[in-house]
């Protein structure tokens, strides 16, 4: 596996779920690990349905598109509960897909919560990616690439946290726009 594979991280902006409609999703495309290309940006509903759709179209519109080995996401929802479909994500852009999550979710919790909020079907979503795996420091859904291939592709993009680069850079991004000032937690 090259280590200067394009590959693009996506993150959500801090917002207020009480307040906010609406929120920032950045994507950071990188030359591996290392090096910063470019940056990509839509708006997704606070608990909504639209992430995964947006994400297919700024990926295929991107200029990048074709040079892209694989999207990174920063966990399975974005604005709340606005849970992507990483299939159709797989499937319209024809690129693998990584969903990286820091600790196993409680995923009892998440269900009990989705009910609640009569969400349900945002939890099915989830559970079509399939149960969290261990690669490396992180867990893992995926699509479209081998639990091998995605541990390496990790050790790739890795190189200044457990996080790969360009979501750690999507983070950084939104935090100091919505924020004025990025934290450390990236």
């Amino acid at each position: 596996m090259k280590d200067e594979q394009r590959i693009i991280g996506f993150d959500d902006a801090p917002f207020d779920k009480f307040k906010d409609k609406k929120v920032l999703v950045v994507g950071a495309i990188t030359k591996g690990g290392s090096f910063f290309e470019a940056i990509l940006s839509t708006k997704v509903k606070v608990d909504g349905n639209d992430s995964t759709e947006k994400l297919i179209s700024l990926i295929n519109k991107s200029k990048f598109r074709l040079q892209l080995r694989c999207i990174f996401l920063d966990g399975i929802s974005f604005g709340g509960f606005n849970v992507i479909d990483i299939d159709e994500l797989h499937n319209k852009t024809k690129i693998p897909v990584i969903v990286v999550i820091r600790h196993m979710p409680d995923l009892p919790n998440i269900k009990k919560t989705l009910i609640r909020l009569k969400m349900k079907e945002k939890f099915a979503l989830m559970q079509k990616a399939g149960i969290p795996e261990k690669a490396n420091r992180l867990f893992i859904q995926r699509k479209g690439i081998s639990i091998e291939d995605s541990k390496a592709l990790l050790k790739i993009a890795c190189t200044r946290s457990n996080l790969p680069e360009p979501v750690r850079m999507a983070h950084l991004i939104t935090s100091g726009i919505v924020k004025g000032e990025s934290g450390r937690r990236a």
